[in-house]
């Protein structure tokens, strides 16, 4: 699976984009039909603690799912999107057998 990273004005380092890797592709091993994801970081510019974003959308077969979730940290934000995105994920699966 193809996971595209994009940071918005920064750079992110190796260690960062090694989690995003591994967090995507368990995301990948739950479903067959996952094709690509594109994962967006971003810094927001308020005075909290929580500015940091990341943005996730997974493209299936014959669908998108998308997540975002704002942390103290990206890997906070990435680990709750992706939590996020593995209930899609099911409620999917579910969704597709029953129509079967």
């Amino acid at each position: 699976m193809k996971v595209n990273i994009n940071s918005v004005h920064f750079k992110a380092d190796h260690k960062l984009v090694d989690f995003i890797n591994e967090k995507a592709g368990k995301l990948m091993h739950l479903y067959d039909g996952v094709i690509s994801s594109e994962v967006t970081l971003k810094l927001e510019n308020t005075e909290t603690p929580e500015n940091k974003i990341a943005e996730i959308r997974l493209m299936i077969r014959g669908n998108d799912l998308y997540a975002r979730k704002q942390s103290k940290t990206f890997e906070e934000a990435i680990d709750s999107a992706t939590d996020a995105l593995k209930r899609q994920l099911a409620r999917y699966k579910e969704k597709i057998r029953d129509r079967k």
